[in-house]
């Protein structure tokens, strides 16, 4: 795979043109990190060594960072099954001594091929570039992400906060992306990984023919209803399902019974793979891309005109099999 590179060093990332919230603060972004080739350790001390802070250990599966000059970071092993293991590992009576033997050996190989996560507090966008020299010290000290094995299906995942709840809001957003989606997987070069895995699959046809329809006018409940009857999974490249907890949280967790649906007012963009290991690779690349659906998403005249060109095509006899919306979407940029 090409390494994506930047020669843009620290300078702070592209501006969306809505930057601020409803409330009239700027807007801001989680990043989420998956990668190996560290101990949990070792990424502890590297974040404090870039942006200050106290290392707190809660398992041999969970740090927090606490008190950084950006926040309070997570480090945790991407494996829900130990995370909760480690959590109760101190309580009397809990394992004999065949299961301890179980979880080290299960332990061991998880660190093998599960990611490592930094979850990162909620940074504003003016600020995302702050980010940059913990991924360079990550990087020298021998943080490997996507490419480096077939069995790496590791991301960078983008959560930004919305620019309001409004429902011509949510759904301009589930319009951009699902016209752009083809697009977006060439210039990300997804790896083969993380395309055989199921994190990052697109929406339906079906349902995307239903919300690019310019005469689809849902109400906020139906936006929310007819997301969740085609998409009850957390398993999209973009997925509404935090955003939509946020705004009804009965709904989302009656249809998708998943502890790990965080309710915030936030999109979470999973598509980017996470290259860590290549040099000079940073945010740049995978916001510059997501830059393309924040600007469809505000720009209603040109996004409803896309998606009726969209729907034509998707009308044509045999759909776009050939695959060829992908090829010409850079006419509409």
């Amino acid at each position: 795979m090409t390494p994506s590179t930047t020669a843009s060093g620290n300078a702070p990332l592209r501006q969306p043109s809505r930057r601020n919230t409803a409330a009239n603060g700027e807007r801001r972004v989680g990043v989420e990190l998956e990668f190996t080739g560290l101990t949990i350790e070792r990424i502890g001390e590297t974040l404090r060594a870039c942006l200050g802070g106290d290392i707190r250990p809660h398992s041999a599966y969970e740090y927090t960072v606490e008190n950084t000059t950006l926040g309070d970071f997570a480090v945790e092993l991407d494996y829900a099954f130990l995370k909760e293991r480690g959590r109760r590992e101190h309580e009397p009576g809990l394992l004999d001594e065949l299961e301890q033997v179980s979880e080290d050996v299960l332990g061991a190989l998880a660190k093998r091929v599960v990611p490592l996560e930094i979850v990162c507090p909620p940074i504003a966008i003016g600020e995302l570039h702050r980010l940059h020299p913990m991924l360079q010290a990550l990087r020298d000290a021998g943080a490997r992400g996507t490419s480096q094995s077939a069995l790496y299906a590791f991301g960078l995942h983008l959560n930004p906060e919305l620019p309001d709840l409004e429902t011509d809001t949510l759904l301009a957003y589930i319009r951009a992306f699902a016209v752009a989606f083809d697009w977006l997987k060439r210039v990300s070069e997804i790896d083969i990984s993380r395309r055989v895995f199921p994190y990052i699959q697109p929406y339906s046809k079906v349902y995307v023919r239903t919300v690019c329809d310019p005469s689809y006018t849902p109400t906020k409940a139906r936006l929310i209803s007819d997301y969740l009857a085609e998409n009850a999974t957390r398993n999209r490249a973009l997925d509404m399902l935090p955003v939509f907890a946020h705004m009804d949280d009965d709904r989302v967790r009656a249809a998708v019974p998943d502890d790990l649906v965080n309710a915030r007012p936030t999109l979470h963009y999973r598509l980017p793979n996470c290259e860590i290991e290549q040099p000079g690779w940073d945010l740049n690349p995978a916001w510059n891309h997501w830059l393309v659906i924040e600007e469809l998403a505000a720009d209603a005249p040109r996004l409803i005109r896309i998606c009726e060109d969209y729907c034509s095509a998707l009308d044509k006899p045999f759909g776009d099999w050939l695959g060829r919306w992908g090829d010409g979407f850079e006419r509409y940029l």
